[in-house]
C-alpha cells in the first residue's frame, strides 16, 4: 500500500543517513520501524555488523593469532 507522510526535513535527513549506513532503502527502514512499533519482527531483516579494523605497519604481512585478537578486541 502506498501512503504519503509529512516528515520534517531534519528528520528525513537523519532517516536517509541511517538507511545509507545500514545499506537499505528509506522505505525498508520505515517499514521496519513500524513493524517494531507494532511488536512484529520480519525474519528477513538483518543487522549490519561493523567489524573492528586492525592496523598493520606492513599491510598484507599481519601475523595474528587468537591471543593477539583477544588483546585487540574487547570481548564481554
Amino acid at each position: 500500500m502506498k501512503i504519503t507522510l509529512n516528515i520534517p526535513d531534519s528528520t528525513y535527513r537523519r532517516l536517509r543517513r541511517r538507511a545509507a549506513d545500514e545499506a537499505i532503502t528509506v522505505s525498508d527502514l520505515i517499514v521496519r520501524a513500524i513493524e517494531q512499533a507494532l511488536g512484529e519482527r520480519n525474519p528477513k531483516s538483518r543487522r549490519r555488523v561493523k567489524l573492528p579494523i586492525v592496523r598493520s605497519r606492513q599491510p598484507g604481512k599481519l601475523q595474528i593469532d587468537s591471543a593477539k585478537i583477544y588483546n585487540v578486541i574487547s570481548f564481554p
